[in-house]
């Protein structure tokens, strides 16, 4: 099976702090990644230069075998992104806001709405974007992420400010999506990591420290929960 992404020896600095360092792999279809890792472990930098977002230093990354930085419109395309903080236009309303980048990337009228009932916003589709909750918003940024329907998704910390109900759905909304799509997430939460992922790396000072399901991952750590293997591998 050819892979979507292909990340080979991939690295970025930021002056003297090595946020990524040497990193390799390669990501399927139908699989969900979950990106683990504490604070400073890399998962974001990593997520923006696959997405084209930052560029990286030393390294390359293919999107189903086309260079990034030789075809950075064409690899874009293929990609959905859910950025930590994602930027939202504050004084639109929610589907002005997505009708605009709807008509950006020339997608039918209906791609709006498709996205919006995806999300479960349509009550909020006419309030302005700056009077909606922390939740609400990061529900904006994923129905963002999936206009246009791109085959690889990253989204980066998905059910952040989500009330437990709100959690639920986006958690089995990905879990949908992954038959035809290429997920990888970056979480905090190790059992939302093991509720939706088939696969498991755990990041540490920007190096993959392990990567697998979580019956290879506890035995490659020697350990008998993912609690203990993440913990063994970032102190």
């Amino acid at each position: 099976m050819p892979c979507s992404i292909d990340v080979k020896n991939l690295s970025k600095s930021f002056g003297n702090i090595c946020a990524v360092d040497d990193v390799s792999f390669s990501a399927y279809p139908s699989q969900i990644i979950a990106l683990l890792g504490p604070n400073g472990a890399g998962k974001s930098t990593l997520m923006n230069m696959i997405a084209g977002f930052l560029s990286q230093n030393n390294g390359k990354i293919e999107i189903f075998g086309k260079n990034n930085e030789q075809y950075p419109i064409e690899t874009k395309r293929e990609i959905g992104f859910l950025p930590e903080g994602a930027p939202l236009y504050a004084d639109m309303s929610v589907e002005s806001f997505l009708r605009y980048l709807a008509e950006l990337k020339s997608l039918a009228k209906d791609e709006v709405k498709r996205v919006m009932s995806l999300a479960n916003i349509e009550h909020v589709a006419k309030q302005k974007i700056e009077t909606l909750s922390k939740g609400y918003k990061r529900r904006v940024g994923f129905a963002v992420s999936i206009l246009g329907n791109p085959p690889i998704l990253l989204l980066d910390e998905p059910t952040d400010g989500l009330d437990p109900n709100q959690k639920e759905h986006m958690l089995g909304l990905i879990k949908d999506m992954s038959c035809e799509k290429t997920i990888i997430i970056s979480t905090h939460l190790l059992d939302e990591a093991q509720t939706i992922a088939n696969r498991i790396m755990i990041m540490n000072k920007g190096k993959i420290k392990v990567d697998g399901d979580l019956e290879s991952i506890t035995k490659q750590t020697r350990t008998n929960s993912l609690e203990n293997a993440f913990i063994k591998l970032t102190r």
